[in-house]
């Protein structure tokens, strides 16, 4: 095993140790909706098992219905297989000395094995007489172009119609102009060309922005108020800074190394190459979190183990540079635990800007839904011409009406894998011919 892959595994030991620990002392949990439950268990109003058991339910179909089969189409793990699986771990590990010792180290373990069994699923892909792993990447394929649309989508949600269709047509118009003008010759028959996703969803941001801005605020200081009655909560994060820190450079590192993305659209554009663009989209992204981060951490005295996710901007930026990542990730986590108190008074000084965050999310969601459903059924189409669809549309359908649907964003990956792994099957038995 060469020097880099040790590092590798040295560094999502790391993540995968440090952040089980804070989530088994009650630091730092990465799913949002573990996060205001964790409270209730410090101050005993919940007990060890349901702080357990309230985990694994809220994390575990995450993890295999989305995080893992989202990640197993490119060589990038989605962070979500890591970070939802360290709060399961923590929750589960008993408290005090003991419990760090076991949840850090099987943290660590969770960590390296989620890098190699990945690996060992792709060398698995190889051996099937019908190997579909070409296929299954195309699921992303979709997520970068409806990425730029999610600013209108934002707008319209939180403005009206108009000045979401204003912003779309914007981006459309941006979207064309590049594609047909967009590249320059700078001389010697070299050529620069500028990426025409990533410039509309600048345009779309920007609209986003100076509308948001124009959201006039009510004079009420709700959030420094609610500052003062939860300053205690927000001195235990600031208590933590150290731990938290840490747990930000390892994010940083561990994507500057290309071993995680923060989220589908980042992991897709990092696959592709295009670091500017995966920028982009983790940049847009933190915006978005910071209202969330923030205010659930004023209120809980909970963290998250990755921040405002700004972490991986520095990750993408500073990719190949592990140790520049690092520090660089520590400090704006430092940073951002510092300015936790200051942020509260400023988001209310643009009330716009603070329901924006929301907003994003949201919009986010809804365009990420459709583009890996679409991804899906195309991946489907290409392992099984003449079936992917009808599989595609068929199960999203029924996943409606079962009683525990998996989540909307995993219905795409999930189908194109499933039926992969169902054309195989077939094969063997004599009831399908691959096309070609």
């Amino acid at each position: 095993m060469d020097g880099s892959k040790v590092m590798e595994l040295v560094v999502i030991a790391l993540l995968g140790g440090v952040c089980s620990i804070l989530a088994n002392r009650g630091i730092a949990v990465f799913n949002d909706g573990l996060r205001p439950i964790v409270p209730e268990f410090l101050e005993g109003k919940i007990g060890k098992k349901e702080i357990a058991a309230t985990s694994f339910a809220l994390s575990f179909g995450l993890v295999i219905g989305f995080g893992i089969p989202v990640s197993i189409g490119a060589s990038i793990i989605l962070v979500h297989s890591i970070l939802l699986a360290t709060d399961i771990i923590g929750s589960w590990s008993p408290e005090g000395t003991k419990g760090m010792i076991i949840s850090g180290a099987v943290g660590a373990i969770y960590g390296v094995g989620i890098v190699l069994g990945l690996q060992a699923v792709v060398d698995l892909f190889a051996k099937l007489p019908i190997n579909f792993l070409d296929s299954l990447s195309m699921v992303g394929s979709p997520v970068v172009i409806a990425f730029s649309i999610f600013p209108a989508v934002a707008i319209a949600h939180q403005h009206n119609f108009k000045k979401g269709a204003i912003a779309f047509l914007a981006t459309m118009l941006t979207l064309f102009t590049v594609k047909k003008f967009g590249t320059f010759n700078i001389g010697n028959g070299t050529s620069f060309t500028l990426s025409a996703e990533g410039m509309s969803l600048l345009v779309g941001m920007i609209f986003m922005i100076v509308f948001a801005i124009q959201v006039k605020s009510d004079g009420n200081d709700s959030n420094q108020s609610l500052m003062s009655i939860f300053l205690e909560r927000v001195q235990r994060i600031k208590k933590n800074w150290i731990l938290l820190s840490l747990t930000g450079g390892l994010v940083s590192a561990a994507t500057s190394l290309l071993m995680i993305a923060g989220d589908p659209i980042s992991l897709n554009l990092l696959s592709e190459g295009k670091f500017s663009e995966a920028a982009l989209a983790a940049f847009a992204r933190g915006i978005g979190f910071i209202p969330l981060v923030f205010s659930t951490a004023i209120v809980t005295g909970v963290y998250s183990p990755a921040g405002t996710t700004f972490v991986f901007v520095v990750g993408i930026l500073l990719r190949g540079n592990p140790i520049v990542a690092f520090v660089a990730g520590a400090a704006v986590m430092f940073v951002e635990i510092m300015l936790l108190s200051g942020m509260a008074k400023g988001l209310d000084r643009f009330p716009g800007v603070r329901e924006m965050g929301e907003h994003i999310r949201t919009s986010m969601n809804k365009v990420l839904e459709v583009a890996l459903l679409i991804g899906g059924a195309m991946a489907s189409e290409s392992i099984a011409p003449g079936i992917g669809y009808f599989w595609v549309i068929g199960l999203s359908l029924l996943n409606k009406t079962a009683k525990k649907p998996i989540v909307d964003l995993a219905v795409g990956p999930v189908a194109a894998i499933s039926l992969g792994i169902i054309v195989n099957i077939l094969y063997l038995v004599g009831l399908f011919t691959p096309v070609g």
